[in-house]
């Protein structure tokens, strides 16, 4: 009831404050964001939203900002895009893999506004999409987990089974298994983005089945403050979140948005825009791994900084074949590295996890 009360009050909001204007030739540059979690989720969400911050300050009243938090993936997405978008905003950014139908029609009765989908594949002339290179950071967890663990099991709270969630189990799969070959993982599927109650649970059915490390691909800090508790280690998701569990925490792996919605405004402003898939890691700076715990050995601190480096120069790639999947069939030939198209399509667990992909 808590949450459906929060998203009516987000609805409310867009009704009563955003009434189509209309915008004089001096007027600031109209952005509107749309986000599936709350600004205080301290995960994804919170990120989106100091990127849109940060893009206020670069532009100094040339660009103003509006944003609606908890919005359900479905119905209520479209019809919150479709208020942003009578409302005179210029540019639209849909933060979520399940705004992405409702953007793609909202987009074609507006075509005169930029629309811009994070973590979708559907695009149009007036429509781009945007994500990030998660597979990266979540390697690097994968090694240091790897490393790290005690128990050789690893722990992992899954969100939706959708590609970028399954690309990112594989590689923190790829990443231990390259250090530990010895290791297991443990997944847990939570169907939500933000659950604090959940994500907990999950947490703690993780570890009672072994694990001592969590890694997560949910957005509060509720695993790490439950592994604080048990005296196990986790990684903290898009967000710094080592203030959460000053013990457990190894390290974030923080997503900074505003450099991409800087860019892409200005784009925007100059006419240069136009729609495309974009992908950004660890050599645009977007992913970065912040907060690395002094309490790790320097052997893992090592091993944390020169994989980075790696994977941020080029020089090695996580999705790199020869590669089978864990029925035993080839899916990346070798000498052969997936592409961002083909990254986006991953709807396989590599050799060695043991579980099947829920349908």
């Amino acid at each position: 009831m808590k949450f459906k009360k929060l998203v009516t009050v987000a609805a409310l909001a867009v009704n009563v404050f955003l009434l189509p204007v209309t915008q004089a030739a001096d007027d600031p540059l109209k952005v509107g964001f749309v986000y599936v979690g709350p600004v205080g989720d301290h995960g994804w969400s919170y990120e989106h939203d100091q990127g849109r911050i940060e893009l206020e300050k670069h532009f100094d009243g040339k660009v103003s900002t509006t944003y609606v938090e908890n919005v359900p993936e479905g119905a209520d997405a479209e019809r919150v895009i479709t208020q942003l978008a009578k409302s005179g905003h210029d540019v639209i950014f849909t933060t979520s893999f399940g705004f992405m139908n409702p953007t793609i029609k909202v987009a074609k009765r507006f075509p005169k506004v930029h629309f811009e989908n994070a973590t979708g594949y559907k695009r149009a002339k007036n429509v781009g999409t945007y994500l990030l290179s998660t597979y990266q950071g979540r390697y690097v967890s994968g090694v240091a987990a790897g490393m790290e663990t005690k128990s050789n099991v690893l722990g992992y709270i899954a969100s939706f089974p959708i590609p970028e969630v399954i690309r990112d189990i594989n590689a923190v799969y790829l990443g231990a298994k390259s250090v530990n070959p010895d290791v297991k993982m443990k997944i847990v599927w939570v169907s939500t983005w933000y659950d604090p109650g959940k994500e907990a649970d999950a947490a703690n059915a993780l570890m009672d089945q072994g694990a001592d490390i969590i890694i997560q691909h949910t957005d509060s800090p509720a695993p790490l403050i439950a592994a604080e508790k048990r005296g196990k280690m986790g990684v903290g998701q898009a967000s710094d979140m080592s203030h959460f569990a000053p013990t457990a925490h190894m390290f974030s792996v923080r997503d900074h948005w505003g450099p991409y919605y800087i860019d892409t405004v200005q784009k925007i402003m100059d006419n240069t825009w136009k729609s495309e898939d974009y992908w950004g890691g660890f050599a645009e700076e977007i992913l970065q791994i912040v907060s690395v715990n002094p309490v790790l050995s320097d052997a893992v601190k090592t091993a944390i900084s020169e994989t980075e480096a790696k994977i941020k120069s080029g020089e090695f790639h996580p999705f790199t074949g020869p590669m089978k999947d864990n029925q035993g069939n080839e899916v990346i030939p070798a000498g052969k590295t997936l592409t961002d198209e083909e990254l986006a399509s991953v709807m396989w667990y590599v050799e060695g996890i043991d579980a099947k992909i829920p349908q």
